[in-house]
């Protein structure tokens, strides 16, 4: 029995359905079976306490991991390259900056289909000497773990020539970098995302109306079909009359409506059609004055 809350246990119940519900004295055998169970469920709760508290400090965890990403991600500066120079991809581009600062991501967008073709015919001659085919980018964003770092640099290099090596083919190239104030990585990723989404919304369109021009395309096609079987037919049933000595069957046709309409006489008629006076006239009657 329970002595607090004057309850009978599960185990007392049992005993009391079994001997007609009339109370019996334990054995040292049940007390040593609860008190195994009553073990036992201690050892499932502190279990399930474990649990939780490993789950609470994990969550705990990656709250103070996030918390100190967002920390860094506030120090972090973003730089602006408007023009990337010809065969320059995220290598050699952090190769060049990392000198100044740290670097944490580099973004360089591809450039167009037309402007590719466009630099790689004016480059033949090398790609013919077994040269490889670059990779062009037109613009690209790099993030520097801190935001004096990238403020010094956009300062310290924009409009400056990329010099090093003189054999380097980014030699005369110059810098167009630029520090974007109050800019963040996500801007730049929602950035993209918008433009994939618009850019996919288009190809969307395209490809429907695209389907719809194959259809019509298709119909036009079946169309033109059925009047050629049409008129095979027809030729070849007139054909057969023809080798028949039959007469040949003429589709009636619609009677034609003339219209008539009053024409107007032109004006050098109607004006050669007034009476005039003669010039003899003319000049008797002006001239007596």
């Amino acid at each position: 029995m329970d002595l607090i809350n004057g309850v009978d246990s599960p185990a007392d119940f049992r005993f009391k359905l079994c001997n007609g519900g009339m109370p019996v004295e334990k054995t040292f055998e049940d007390e040593a079976t609860e008190e195994k169970g009553e073990r036992a469920r201690l050892e499932r709760m502190s279990e399930e306490h474990k649990e939780q508290e490993q789950v609470l400090f994990l969550e705990e965890g990656k709250k103070k991991k996030l918390k100190k990403e967002a920390e860094k991600a506030q120090k972090r500066g973003v730089c602006y390259i408007s023009r990337v120079p010809p065969g320059m991809d995220h290598v050699k581009l952090r190769q060049l900056l990392s000198q100044y600062g740290e670097i944490q991501r580099i973004y360089l967008a591809p450039q167009n289909s037309s402007s590719i073709d466009q630099v790689n015919d004016n480059n033949k001659s090398r790609k013919r000497g077994g040269g490889a085919k670059a990779q062009l980018y037109s613009e690209g964003w790099v993030e520097f773990a801190s935001k004096s770092n990238a403020k010094r640099v956009a300062n310290l290099l924009n409009g400056e020539q990329i010099g090093g090596k003189k054999r380097s083919q980014f030699y005369y190239d110059h810098w167009n970098i630029k520090y974007l104030s109050k800019f963040k990585w996500d801007n730049l990723t929602d950035e993209i995302a918008y433009k994939k989404a618009i850019r996919e919304q288009k190809l969307a369109l395209e490809i429907s109306a695209a389907k719809r021009e194959r259809d019509f395309y298709l119909k036009k096609v079946d169309q033109s079909r059925a009047l050629s079987s049409i008129e095979e037919r027809m030729k070849k049933k007139q054909k057969v009359q023809q080798e028949s000595g039959g007469e040949l069957s003429v589709a009636p046709q619609k009677p034609t409506v003339c219209r008539q309409f009053p024409q107007k006489k032109p004006i050098a008629e109607r004006e050669r059609s007034k009476p005039q006076l003669s010039k003899d006239v003319l000049a008797g009657v002006f001239g007596g004055s």
